[in-house]
């Protein structure tokens, strides 16, 4: 499943999206009571797990392609479009959603190579973003790959410069599917080459490649022609101007049917390294290509969570007997600890002339440290000491200098320059945010969980408030995967902060803020943690006051998706509403659809019995019960989504819409042409997320 960002993912059904009235000068919408729901049916289905027997009257509901279930999902889509209509101040509300979503150019995924600087660049309202080449570091940028020219549902997934960065390859994906195509582009010239190279991963298995030091090809992932998406991905060798029939299997055959990739190089791409997944959220295995041959260094026991060559030395973090991560060097078949663990968590690493940077975390905090060659400290990077995030690193060993990316609470993406050589620093790119966000004021407070463990939220507000137990405040968190939650630029959860509303974000346990011993107390038997994690913060809003009793909503998607689920099933009088984007409710059958099978390694599996008797006790779909007083629910899914499958928001739908007793709607959004948000173009994202505040505006009353 992987790491989930907040964004839209697919096309909005008739005119849902009341920007679209404002657009075209409709008028206002009507505020009519909204008629029921439609009705699902109920058709007798039973799983067996050992000795238990559990009901399933909504399995009719996972055959997506069922024109019975094609109509219901149509009838669900316009019950919906009627719930969001009724709210006062929407069309202001989408308005002010669209105007914080036009900044100046937007950049991402810097990478350094040949002397060239590659990323993408987006510049709303433009639908997806551009793939852009320019000399390091003044260069005039270039267009090398534009999308947009297919429609704008088109996305650049992932690219590769080649050693010298005279070849870019490139992923795209249509549709929110992540079934990666790989082509490759001349930087220099800007001319395409003729490759096609399709079924090269994506969603649960992400694509990787790696150059020849020669640029005359490549090994890249695949899937096996006689193999079934998404399993059994391999490495296989392509060279340039040959068809994608003649590719060889290069290695991966057998090692797991769940494995994922992630693939470096040194400097001279002489060396090959695969980080090697048998599953979501698990410790990687360490192998390296030599004269053609891949050799085994380390076990998933090692815990590495990521690695980089320095000359022909591989640097790793490893986490096995260090839950905060050390750095580990491995050479000559043998490896040795080069960075003890420290009072932070490592969370990635990045080359250096001479050295390396981590990226660390604390909690809610982030920092980038430089070491030499031999591990020695050398500096902390002169970043901001709280309420920014690090968002990419990017360098090349054959130079002093880096691109430090980050954001913040308040403060727009910003790239740094850093020099190794003298710690000097100078801004190269600040994005320019569509209004003033220095009224934001972001509060640090704790929550104790049930077991007494101490949970970070971070609250976000007009500079100056008072808690006095007023506020409509939204909640969000993930809690999965090792995956942390850093701070990210407010950006249309402005319009929300600017007229009184609270906006947290907690800190799980089953995440990597406090290393990787915090992401394991969340996951497998020991998932309800994260749950509880989750009410522990919504309690302490209300004790902190920041929060009316009756005015608390909370946000998750796909992981958590699955903790807004848990959360309103188990503590439903404490929320007032709750949206779950393209989230996991049906915990039992989950594994058996092409994304589950890769979870077991974080949720477990139901032919575990103590993993089943987990599973079982939190799964939302199965606490739903009859006659309880939910709160208000929007759940959103796409129907091309390969992480989560849409059936999962299908299923949970019917069944609160049958067994609530309260007036506050279940409403469900199924968005056509999208997925599970990757590559999501503009107009997607800024409708999901105007969706979400209008429906929290309503339900909340949001002045």
């Amino acid at each position: 499943m992987g790491s989930f960002r907040l964004m839209g993912t697919g096309a909005w059904p008739g005119a849902l999206f009341a920007l679209v009235l404002i657009l075209s000068g409709g008028g206002v919408l009507a505020t009519d009571s909204v008629t029921p729901p439609p009705a699902a049916r109920t058709a007798p289905a039973t799983g067996t797990y050992g000795a238990v027997k559990v009901e399933d009257p909504y399995r009719w509901l996972e055959k997506a392609a069922s024109p019975e279930v094609q109509g219901w999902i149509d009838a669900q889509n316009a019950y919906a479009e009627k719930v969001l209509s009724r709210y006062p101040g929407r069309e202001k509300m989408a308005a002010r959603v669209r105007e914080l979503s036009l900044t100046s150019e937007q950049r991402s995924k810097p990478h350094l190579a040949g002397g060239r600087l590659f990323y993408l660049r987006l510049t709303p309202p433009q639908e997806q973003p551009v793939l852009i080449s320019q000399s390091w570091p003044t260069g005039t940028a270039r267009v090398l790959v534009d999308p947009n020219r297919a429609g704008g549902l088109t996305a650049v997934t992932e690219f590769w410069p080649s050693p010298s960065g005279r070849y870019v390859a490139y992923g795209t994906a249509d549709k929110g599917t992540e079934d990666t195509v790989i082509r490759v582009v001349d930087a220099r010239t800007g001319r395409p080459l003729p490759e096609v190279l399709r079924r090269a991963g994506g969603g649960t298995t992400p694509s990787a490649l790696a150059w020849d030091a020669d640029e005359k090809g490549f090994i890249y992932t695949r899937f096996p022609v006689d193999s079934v998406a998404p399993f059994n991905v391999a490495l296989f060798h392509h060279r340039l101007g040959t068809p994608a029939s003649q590719d060889k299997l290069h290695f991966g055959a057998g090692l797991s049917p769940y494995a994922e990739y992630a693939l470096i190089a040194s400097k001279d791409h002489k060396y090959v390294a695969a980080l090697v997944m048998a599953g979501d959220g698990e410790p990687q295995s360490l192998y390296v290509r030599e004269a053609g041959e891949w050799l085994p260094l380390l076990k998933p026991r090692e815990g590495v969570i990521a690695g980089t060559f320095l000359g022909e030395r591989i640097l790793v973090i490893a986490t096995g007997g260090s839950p905060r991560g050390r750095v580990v060097v491995v050479e000559g078949g043998t490896f040795r600890t080069l960075v003890r663990e420290g009072d932070w968590a490592m969370r990635d690493i990045a080359p250096l002339r001479e050295g390396f940077l981590v990226t660390e975390v604390w909690g809610a905090d982030w920092r980038v440290r430089q070491f030499d060659k031999d591990g020695r400290f050398v500096r902390a990077l002169p970043l901001p000491a709280s309420g920014i995030g690090i968002d990419a690193v990017a360098s090349d060993e054959r130079s002093s200098e880096a691109i430090v990316a980050y954001s913040g609470w308040s403060e727009p993406g910003r790239w740094m320059r850093y020099d190794g050589a003298t710690g000097k620093s100078n801004e190269i790119f600040a994005l320019k945010a569509a209004a003033d966000y220095a009224g934001v004021e972001a509060t640090k407070i704790e929550a104790l969980s049930k077991d007494g463990t101490r949970v970070p939220v971070t609250v976000l507000a007009r500079r100056g408030t008072i808690p006095d137990g007023t506020a409509p405040a939204i909640l969000y968190g993930y809690g999965g995967y090792g995956i942390s939650v850093r701070p990210t630029f407010s950006g249309a959860n402005l319009a929300w902060i600017e007229r009184g509303g609270v906006y947290a974000v907690a800190n799980l346990r089953g995440g990597g803020e406090f290393g990787e011993q915090w992401h394991l107390d969340g996951r497998l038997t020991r998932k309800q943690n994260v749950f509880d994690d989750f009410v522990a913060a919504a309690e302490a809003l209300v004790q902190t006051r920041w929060v009316a009793p009756n005015k608390l909503g909370i946000l998750g998607g796909s992981n958590g998706g699955l903790l807004v689920g848990a959360a309103l099933t188990q503590r439903p009088e404490l929320f007032r509403a709750a949206v779950g984007q393209v989230g996991i409710y049906d915990m039992l059958r989950v594994e058996l659809h092409p994304n589950g099978a890769f979870n077991v390694t974080e949720f477990g599996t139901v032919e575990n019995p103590d993993q089943f008797a987990a599973l079982y006790a939190y799964s939302p779909l199965h606490r739903v019960k009859d006659g309880t007083a939910y709160p208000a629910v929007l759940l959103l899914t796409g129907e091309n989504d390969p992480r989560v499958d849409a059936y999962q928001s299908r299923k949970m739908a019917a069944r609160l819409q049958a067994a609530t007793r309260s007036d506050h709607p279940v409403a469900l959004i199924t968005r056509r042409a999208a997925g599970h948000g990757v590559g999501a173009s503009f107009s997607q994202r800024t409708g999901d997320r105007a969706a979400a505040l209008i429906f929290f505006a309503g339900e909340l009353g949001l002045p």
